[in-house]
């Protein structure tokens, strides 16, 4: 029983390393995942560039609201300043 589950384990093992390495080759283009003939791998790799770009607005959008944000915080530090009195008009 311990050989078999060490065995089984062994496998499992080289079966995961060898799918990260394949989901991790960055030289894999986007005309891949519409020719390989498994439908499954296709929708996983579909998935995958759905994600890519959402990732990629989402960072834009953080960007835009970060730059928004250290916008505000200028002008209400001059207000608050502005109301300690430490600006003279």
């Amino acid at each position: 029983m311990k050989f078999t589950t060490a065995a089984v384990t062994a496998s499992l093992a080289l079966i995961s390393s060898s799918c990260v390495w394949a989901q991790g080759n960055p030289g894999a283009s986007p005309s891949t995942a519409a020719e390989h003939p498994d439908e499954i791998v296709r929708m996983h790799q579909q998935v995958a560039v759905a994600d890519r770009e959402y990732n990629r607005e989402v960072a834009a959008a953080k960007k835009v609201y970060d730059h928004k944000k250290a916008e505000a915080k200028k002008k209400r530090d001059a207000a608050v300043q502005v109301a300690h009195g430490g600006v003279s008009q």
